[in-house]
């Protein structure tokens, strides 16, 4: 008969964000004259910036011609996006990053997920808690852990993420291999800084160590001294792998386009003890396992690095921070601690109680949806995390419930 992959039994019953629809769900259907207003998932609510649907109609139109007509193309995706990506992203910032190096994908969370394919089964991995939940998952799915004990996975170095260490875990003293790190970091909105980044490139430099680096939120970063890339780090190039999207900076959650970056320069061993460029194993995996994001999305993607589309690139951004300086005086009156919320659309909030109790009072006493910080790991209990993507309107309306439940 055939069998399962068993290491999916290993995983917690669902799904960190199919908890939360199944509880928002049942309160909607009990309650139909309540309704409900979503900060949880981290969803984007404005329109496309104006350049990225002009772009989009111009590319459909393309598609209508046969003389401009496209059918499958590169994929790794198209010159044209990958040029503007390593100049705007990369080269403007200092950073040497070559458009061959650039892989257009679907999702940085497909990509965040699927790059673990290229890895050994029996590396030691390092991963933040709190954390994204398909970092952790995806290594469960693919055996390299032990069972979940006490909220952990056996086999997994956990880097404590905590007010003490303004939520940036340190360096451990302890070998890791595969190295998972997100700034601006998602749930809790905290920034690294240049030299706390030095000190992972060092790190990783001494073990022979992998950073997987996800920049997904970068573009809400607005303190000059804070880098935007991993390598913006002189030597990251030989030790880091970074994703980055268009999701969260142009709203193309549902357009779906982003990109990782595999430098050619990085290396990992095979069984033999030979260096391997872990390039030309992305590439294959890519080339094998995807046929490439439609012409008209990343014609859309390229607007982006117009004048215009980043005038509203920037406008957007500016729209969420400014939902997200809400969130954070508003729940700073109410006397709670949070960090996030100036350089990062997530503002996680310490409420000192079970965090999926705060979520229940919140969803039935002021109709609001969070995130429980318990979802992220063992040291996100105590916390929620509250998403700033939403109208204005929502917000303001959202806070003053909030306020109202908590008095």
């Amino acid at each position: 008969m055939i069998r399962i992959n068993e290491n999916y039994s290993k995983l917690k019953a669902s799904y960190l964000f199919a908890d939360i629809a199944r509880r928002v769900g049942a309160f909607t259907s009990a309650n139909p004259a309540k309704p409900v207003i979503r900060l949880g998932i981290g969803d984007v609510t404005e329109p496309l910036p104006p350049a990225c649907v002009e772009a989009l109609h111009a590319a459909t139109d393309e598609m209508a011609q046969r003389a401009t007509f496209k059918g499958y193309g590169p994929e790794q995706g198209y010159a044209f996006l990958r040029d503007l990506i390593a100049k705007n992203d990369y080269a403007d910032r200092g950073c040497r990053i070559e458009p061959d190096e650039i892989f257009v994908s679907d999702g940085s969370k497909c990509d965040c997920g699927n790059i673990q394919e290229i890895f050994a089964t029996d590396i030691r991995l390092a991963i933040p808690d709190p954390v994204y939940p398909v970092y952790v998952d995806t290594n469960v799915m693919a055996g390299r852990t032990g069972q979940n004990v006490d909220g952990r996975y056996e086999g997994i170095l956990y880097l404590d993420s905590t007010a003490a260490n303004g939520y940036v875990p340190a360096v451990p003293t302890a070998p890791a291999d595969l190295i998972y790190l997100c700034f601006p970091n998602n749930p809790t909105g905290a920034v690294a800084t240049r030299a706390q980044l030095e000190a992972w490139v060092d790190y990783s430099k001494r073990n022979k160590a992998v950073i997987l680096y996800d920049s997904a939120y970068e573009s809400y970063i607005r303190d000059p001294a804070i880098p935007h890339s991993i390598y913006e780090i002189e030597g990251a190039r030989d030790v880091a792998i970074e994703f980055r999207s268009f999701s969260k900076t142009a709203g193309f959650t549902g357009t779906r386009c982003a990109y990782t970056v595999v430098p050619k320069t990085l290396m990992a061993a095979d069984a033999a003890g030979r260096p391997q460029p872990l390039h030309a194993l992305w590439n294959r995996r890519h080339t094998t396992k995807f046929n490439g994001v439609s012409y008209p999305v990343q014609k859309a993607a390229a607007a982006v690095f117009t004048e215009a589309g980043k005038a509203q690139v920037k406008g957007l951004t500016d729209f969420y921070l400014a939902n997200a300086r809400l969130i954070r005086e508003s729940m700073t009156r109410l006397g709670f601690a949070c960090v996030g919320g100036d350089n990062a659309p997530y503002i996680w909030i310490n409420v000192k109680r079970d965090s999926w109790e705060f979520f229940d009072l919140l969803l039935e006493k002021a109709q609001v949806v969070c995130t429980p910080g318990a979802g992220f790991g063992k040291c996100g209990e105590g916390h929620v995390r509250i998403s700033a993507f939403n109208s204005r309107e929502n917000v303001e309306k959202a806070l003053d419930r909030i306020a109202s439940a908590l008095r």
